[in-house]
């Protein structure tokens, strides 16, 4: 006997007569019901038992078995017994609902309003197809948490049906046949500005220009009154091609797409999304800034035709360009900040202080839009801001705080993929937020309104992990990792280069669990500048080549190095991008410093050029106790030559160059050696001065309090410094003889044996790790 399934309404079934099926009592309709929302998954018997009662009695699962027995006789009342069942199977833990797809009435619904044709079908397609509604989607589990997620998707779907069921009338020339339902639709949903668009331009094509006119009136009233925002561009450029009787409004023919419609492709990519003002441009040097508005496309159509033209010409560009945006975009409208964030994209490479001005103008541009209540808009605003990240330690933690906690809030609303093809199964939908599961000062989000399309909304959550990948960098929480890797398989699924980027930028930053992992970042940077260089992200370039270059200092190949350092000042010079000097300036010290090719006072005023860089450049993570440790770190190699020793043989697994450059530095550096070193006494170690400080007092002779300081010291942070900080760790443990220090010094240190303590920063370092690990041993070993 064929079964049929009915959701959209109360849960029923019917046989292949039509007749209605008795399903007894309401659990073992929600015990259906839950199986429809499954889709064909098995559904555990203590899931069922959790979805069905709130407190449970203690023969749950007996009258779950119970509830499935009577449900399968009333489905398949000719099945033999003992036979298998056909429709609700046992599987593994719990059961499944193998249903065919044309036989739930939600399944068809979604084929039929995703279905294409010739507009008089797909009329006819979509008027069945709503005729099929006989109540609210599982209307008699509306508060049921289970059901929450599947009823909110089943009505936006319903929603878009009926929109796309009125543009396909006018598409046909039925203007007036759309004008009722679009009517009572506006009524029922009045926040739904695509429903308001259509019923004007219906309202306009049965020769009713007035009425059009007061309904978008209408609708800017209430989106003003209620959410305190403006209508949104199609409704502006509607009202303004009614008043001016754009031939455009005119009926299309039938079967063409109707030209009164938005450019649904522009819709769904937002202005963020196009990169205005971003300096990722293709290698022509055009840039692609794929602005929205009539004005601003003008306005850059001139700049390309200038092409080298004077600054002066750029600025008046500039200038034309804000004004035609600023009186096109009206205050309040959300595509604002959205234009916000691209804008800050490109001031975060400015240098100037635009990186710190970046920062604070990011927080609020995510606060004003999670007040707006858009949780999309929300996730377009925090991902939009994929500025490359090359240093390790945050320049503003309780900003990265603030994003972090956006982002996540973000994504507990935001749908998930419901059909996780990488691992063969669905992960499970997000439950609304509340009060207790997410505690913010803002309120709370709402749920997305799921008109997302499936890679949108993967993007969308890609862009939300790699921030919060990026923003956790440092942190020994497994969030970010977590993070960061789940942004990447997203972003290769999606094959979208510059989500690519961004994800590998945030596994980048998550790659310092441990000690050793430079020829991992060299192969994301690789990876980086390959992918870049083929589709014209110049940023992400500039980043892979500024990643190989802190790799190859860490494997002391600093021919290697220098290469990548030239290749990023010529595009930085290309791209007008000043803060990467700032890196390329202190490679260079750490250079004449690690290959021995200058005395000590002269790399000492490398180190000291290199940091006056850093005044004003915006990146108080990075300047902070930086000069100091990179002077303690040169005082203490150089000042502590050992004798000459044989060179040692290259070590296993390091490539020749590689190990021929490693000996080369070794032979002129010292391992844990003599503390005769000193700093300035009020040099400011920053976030440093914990592992600095016990060395810094055994020079000073002040043993007990050395040895005291690293009885209480914590491992080192996980960045770009975590080696140079364990080797810190190592000089003093083997001085005051702390056993406990140098077993966890050696332990951390043993992966790196092959690198440079330190130079996989590009910026400074205490020679050869190997150094270290022999000193240890040696005294691990008395």
């Amino acid at each position: 006997m064929r079964v049929e399934f009915g959701v959209l309404g109360p849960v029923a079934a019917w046989d292949g007569a039509g007749g209605a099926i008795g399903l007894k009592g309401p659990r073992h309709r929600a015990v259906l019901a839950r199986l429809i929302v499954a889709r064909g998954r098995v559904v555990p018997v203590a899931r069922l038992v959790a979805d069905l009662w709130e407190d449970p009695p203690s023969d749950a699962v007996g009258a779950v078995r119970t509830f499935v027995a009577a449900l399968r006789r009333a489905l398949e009342p000719a099945r033999p017994p003992r036979a298998p069942a056909r429709l609700l199977v046992t599987e593994g833990p719990g059961y499944a609902l193998r249903a065919e797809p044309h036989t739930v009435d939600a399944w068809r619904f979604e084929r039929a309003v995703a279905a294409s044709g010739p507009p008089a079908e797909l009329l006819e397609r979509l008027e069945e197809a709503l005729g099929w509604w006989r109540g609210p989607a599982y209307a008699d589990f509306a508060d049921e948490p289970w059901a929450r997620a599947e009823r909110s998707r089943l009505t936006e779907l319903r929603l878009h049906a009926v929109e796309r069921l009125a543009d396909t009338r006018l598409t046909l020339g039925l203007a007036g046949a759309a004008v009722p339902d679009l009517d009572a639709h506006v009524a029922d949903h009045p926040w739904r500005e695509e429903g308001w668009r259509l019923l004007a331009l219906a309202l306009y094509r049965t020769g009713r220009q007035g009425d059009g006119l007061a309904v978008l009136r209408r609708a800017r009233t209430l989106l003003a009154e209620h959410l305190g925002v403006d209508p949104g561009p199609a409704l502006r450029r509607l009202e303004n091609d009614i008043l001016h009787h754009a031939h455009h409004l005119s009926p299309s023919p039938a079967g063409a797409p109707d030209s009164g419609a938005p450019d649904s492709g522009a819709q769904e990519s937002g202005v963020a999304e196009t990169g205005a003002a971003q300096r990722d441009v293709p290698r022509s040097g055009v840039a692609e800034t794929g602005a929205a508005e009539p004005g601003m496309a003008e306005a850059e159509a001139g700049a390309a035709e200038a092409g080298a033209a004077e600054a002066g010409a750029a600025e008046a560009v500039w200038a034309r360009a804000a004004a035609a945006y600023d009186r096109s975009a009206p205050p309040g409208a959300r595509a604002r900040l959205e234009s916000t964030v691209a804008l800050m994209r490109g001031l975060a490479v400015t240098g100037g202080g635009g990186l710190q001005a970046a920062r604070e103008h990011r927080v609020a541009a995510i606060a004003a839009a999670e007040e707006l209540g858009d949780v999309e808009l929300t996730a377009r605003v925090i991902g939009a801001y994929d500025v490359p990240a090359i240093w390790t330690r945050l320049d503003d933690p309780d900003q990265a705080a603030q994003v972090i906690a956006a982002a996540e809030r973000a994504l507990t609303v935001l749908p998930p993929d419901t059909h996780d093809t990488t691992c063969g199964r669905p992960s499970q939908a997000a439950s609304p937020p509340t009060r207790n599961a997410i505690p913010t000062s803002r309120t709370a989000l709402p749920r997305s309104d799921g008109v997302l399309s499936r890679g949108a909304r993967d993007a969308a959550r890609a862009r939300l992990l790699a921030t919060i990948g990026l923003e956790s960098r440092g942190a020994h929480s497994p969030r970010g990792p977590q993070a960061a890797q789940e942004a990447e398989r997203l972003a290769r699924r999606l094959d979208d280069p510059r989500l690519l980027a961004f994800a590998l930028n945030a596994v980048f930053m998550q790659t310092f669990h441990r000690a050793g992992l430079a020829t991992r970042r060299d192969a994301i940077g690789a990876e980086l500048i390959a992918l870049s260089a083929r589709h014209g992200l110049i940023t992400y370039e500039v980043l892979g080549h500024l990643i190989r270059l802190q790799a190859r200092c860490a494997l002391a190949d600093f021919p290697g190095a220098d290469a990548h350092a030239r290749t990023a000042d010529r595009l930085a010079e290309r791209y007008e991008l000043p803060l990467v000097g700032v890196f390329t300036q202190w490679f260079r010290a750490l250079r004449l410093d690690a290959t021995g090719q200058a005395p000590v006072e002269e790399v000492e005023s490398a180190y000291r050029a290199a940091a006056a860089r850093l005044d004003g450049a915006g990146m108080p993570g990075l300047e902070h106790g930086l000069l100091p440790l990179a002077l303690l770190c040169l005082r203490l190699r150089g000042h502590a030559r050992p004798p000459a020793q044989p060179t040692p043989p290259p070590r296993e697994g390091l490539a020749d160059e590689d190990a021929r450059s490693l000996r080369a530095v070794t032979d002129q550096s010292s391992g844990t050696g003599s503390l005769r070193v000193v700093a300035d006494e009020d040099a400011d170690f920053g976030p440093y001065e914990p592992w600095a400080r016990p060395v810094l007092l055994l020079a000073q002779g002040r043993r007990d309090e050395a040895a005291a300081k690293l009885r209480r010291l914590p491992d080192p942070p996980r960045d770009l410094l975590l080696e140079a900080m364990w080797c810190l760790v190592a000089r003093a443990a083997v001085t005051v003889g702390d056993r406990e220090a140098m077993e966890r010094a050696h332990a951390a240190l043993a992966p790196a044996a092959e690198e440079l303590a330190g130079a996989g920063s590009g910026l400074l370092t205490l020679g050869p790790v190997s150094r270290y690990l022999d000193d240890l041993a040696a005294a691990l070993r008395r």
